[in-house]
Parts: structure tokens; sequence; C-alpha cells
């Protein structure tokens, strides 16, 4: 292995790219001084990979840039590349040839190349280092250095003479590993203390997954048994809505047939109020007005017949007489009249007749007063008198019977009308019932349709008409 070129350029006091072709063997650079001589050995220390300024006669490290000259501007970067020769294959790299290329900007960057592949000074160091070439290797020795070495402790001689041997490399190798055993020592106490804190609550979270997994039971066979309750739910509304059905339908039997009664009822009235009006009246309310002028009237006769018969019975103690007589024949005659017009209910005099009978009663009167004989005829005047009050007994029985049978017919159309309304009530409260089962199937249906993820078979669903 050797060196086989180096190119130059920008970098100190070489402004234009200067190739320099090394031979195998010795080659010296001769020159004046303040030729440039000395910059050629810090090129090729540079491109090896020296970090301190000083290494290449610097004060700091953008002075290896060209800084310029009365007739050359100053450069923006320095560029030195290294070609070796590898046909030996002492670099472990699979090429004949190893150009490594070190380019530095005015700017503070820094840029490494190997075979134009952009790299790290890091793996050109480990490329260079089983060579025996490399920056802290001593390859190259500058003026003065003998003495140093000569002058040296024995530590720092024997440090130099280390890295002539190549040993440098496993030192480095040993420092490495030892700072990864302190950095992997570093991490297993933070391990350890991890443990220690994730056993610390290990527990906790053992007891909290024991109860997630109890929980994720129980909330397995809660949901089944909501399922369960769900389906039974349904069966029993389903089968409140088939019986609501039944209901519904029975109810509308019975509406019908009361609605046939309360015709019935009707029609019976109807024919009441015909018959009624067929016997003279023009409605219910003026029979029963007359009915009540007509039991006026028979008490009205019924006072004047007794205190008829005490005047008779007076009358008879004092006379006998034929005008007396001929007078009772006449206040029966008129009595039998008026009974006459009771029986035909011609009730169009009824006003008439009670005050004729009055005024036949007063002149009786004053001809009983007149006359102090018997009546011979007082026996078949209290008969008449008796078959007056009994005619007038018949007519208020009438006048009863027929009040009784229109309140009976009024009560029996009032009791079927409630009952009419009653059905109609429960028909609607049915109607509601069966609605609102409806709804409660449908949303029964709906949430167990969602728990199961999809309908589970056929969904049968009722509907109720009015």
């Amino acid at each position: 292995m050797f060196l086989k070129t180096l190119q130059i350029k920008g970098f100190k006091s070489f402004a234009d790219s200067a190739t320099l072709n090394l031979e195998p063997g010795v080659t010296v650079v001769v020159g004046p001084n303040g030729s440039g001589k000395s910059n050629v050995v810090d090129a090729i220390g540079w491109v090896l990979g020296a970090q301190a300024p000083s290494t290449v006669r610097s004060s700091k490290m953008e002075d290896v840039i060209f800084a310029g000259s009365s007739k050359r501007p100053a450069l923006g970067r320095a560029e030195v590349s290294l070609t070796i020769d590898n046909a030996s294959g002492t670099l472990p790299i699979e090429f004949s040839e190893v150009t490594i290329t070190r380019t530095l900007f005015r700017n503070g960057d820094s840029q490494y190349l190997l075979n134009g592949v952009p790299c790290r000074l890091l793996d050109i160091q480990d490329l260079l280092s089983d060579s025996g070439v490399g920056r802290q290797q001593h390859v190259i020795i500058s003026q003065g250095q003998i003495d140093a070495v000569l002058n040296a402790r024995p530590e720092d001689r024997r440090a130099i003479i280390e890295e002539a041997a190549g040993v440098l490399k496993y030192r480095r190798r040993k420092e490495k590993s030892e700072r990864r055993l302190a950095s992997t020592e570093a991490n297993l106490l933070r391990i350890q203390d991890l443990l220690r804190e994730v056993r610390r609550q290990l527990r906790p979270l053992e007891r909290q997954a024991d109860a997630a997994r109890r929980h994720g039971a129980v909330h397995a066979e809660l949901t089944a048994l909501r399922v369960h309750l769900a389906g039974r739910e349904i069966a029993r509304l389903r089968t409140q809505l088939a019986s609501s059905n039944t209901s519904q339908t029975e109810l509308a039997a019975v509406d019908r047939d009361l609605r046939t009664q309360l015709a019935a009822l009707d029609a019976a009235i109807i024919a009441i109020e015909s018959r009624l009006s067929a016997t003279g009246g023009d409605d219910l309310g003026d029979v029963l007005t007359r009915c009540e002028s007509l039991r006026e009237r028979a008490v009205g006769l019924s006072r004047l017949v007794a205190e008829r018969r005490r005047g008779i019975d007076r009358d008879r103690e004092f006379s006998a007489d034929a005008t007396v007589a001929a007078s009772l024949d006449a206040e029966l005659a008129g009595l039998n009249a008026d009974l006459a017009a009771l029986d035909g209910e011609d009730f169009a005099g009824d006003e008439a007749v009670v005050i004729a009978a009055e005024q036949a009663l007063d002149e009786q009167r004053g001809a009983f007063d007149a006359d102090w004989g018997r009546n011979e005829r007082s026996t078949a005047a209290r008969s008449e008198a008796a078959e007056i009050r009994g005619e007038l007994a018949a007519v208020r029985s009438t006048s009863e019977r027929t009040t009784s049978d229109q309140a009976r017919v009024t009560a029996q159309r009032d009791a079927a009308v409630a009952k009419a309304a009653r059905v109609s009530e429960e028909r609607e409260r049915m109607v509601v019932e069966h609605r609102d089962a409806e709804a409660s199937v449908e949303r029964l249906s709906a949430a167990a349709e969602k728990r199961w993820g999809g309908p589970r078979g056929g969904r049968r669903r009722v509907r109720c008409g009015r």
C-alpha cells in the first residue's frame, strides 16, 4: 500500500488545483523557503482527519482556505483528495484504489467523501486504523517532533511507541467498549428501577385486570339476561296485543248490542209519544198537566160529595119531602154527567164542569136548608157518589201509571245512553293501550335488533284498527 496521488485545491497557498503523482519509493519535495513544501505535508495530515488547527500550523481551521492575494480573490472552500493504492488489500475494502476527500467551507461546514460517497470521519479512521495510518498515529513527523520524543517522559514515550506499534486501535476499541459497558450498566440500573416500579404497580394492575375480566363476564351475562327479558317482554306484549284485539272485538259486539237496544228504546219512546198523541195530547207534558188538573177536580168533587153526604145525613133526620128527592135526582144526574165527561177524558170544559157542579151543590145545599124532609133516595146518592170516587181513583191511577211509564222509559233511555258512553270510553281506552303496546313492541324489537346486530328471524308487526 502506498500513496498514489495527492490533489490540492484552495488549501493554503494552493489557489489553483494541483495534483502530485507519488511513485513507489521515496519522494522528496525541495524548494526555497516559503514555496509551500510544508503545506504539502499539512494537506496530507489534514485529509487524514486532523482536527486541531495547530496540527496544520493555523490559529483556526478556516485559515487553511486560500485567503487571496493582490492578484487573486479569496476562495470559499478548501479541498484535498488523497488516493491510496490498495492492490495489496491492506485496507479492508473491496477497491484497489481508495480516494479520501475532505472539503471545508468558509462558513465552517465540512464534508468527507470515500470514493466519492459521503461518509463520516469515524468511518475513515476505522478504515485506516488497521494500516497504521491515522491522524493520531505518528506517520507524519514534523520539524522538532524528534526532540520532543527524545525529551518526553517515559509515560508519554510509551504512548508514542504504542501508537506507532498499532496499539492505539485496540485502546480505542477498549475505551469504546468500556463506554458502552458503562452505558449498559447505567441502562441496567434504570431497567432494574423500572422493574421494581413495574412490580410495585403490577399487583393493583393484576387486581384491575381480574376486575376487568369479571366485569366482562358479568356484562356478557347481563347482556344475555337483558336479551332474554326483552324476548319475554316482546312475547308478553304480543299476547297482550292479541288479547286486546279479542277484547276490542267483544267490545265492538257489545257496542252493537247496546246501540240496537238504544234504537229499540228510541222506537218504544216514539211509539209511546205517538200513542199519547193519539189519545188527544200534544206531548207528554200536556198529558201530565191535564192529569194533574183532573186530579185536582177529582179532589174537589170528593170534598163536595163528602160535604153533601153529611148534609144528606142531616136532612134525613128532618125531611122526606118529594121536592128534596127531586133535587137529589137532579144532583145525581149532574154528577153522572160529570163522571161521563171524565170517562170520555174530554178535558176541554173541565173548568166549566167544576163550576157547574159547585153551583149545583150550592143550590142543593140551599134546598136542603129550606126543606126539612127526609131524603128517601139517600142510599142511591151515596152509591153513585162511591162510583164517582171509584172513577176518580181510576183516572188518578191511569195518570200515575202514565207518569210512571214515562219515568221508567226515560230512566231506561238514560241508562242505555250512559252504558253506551261507558262502552265508548272503554273502547277508546283499549285502543290507547293497544297503541302503547304496539309502540312498546316496536321499541323492544328495535333494542333487541340493535343488541343482536341484526334481526333474528321475521318480525311480525301487529296493528289494531279502530
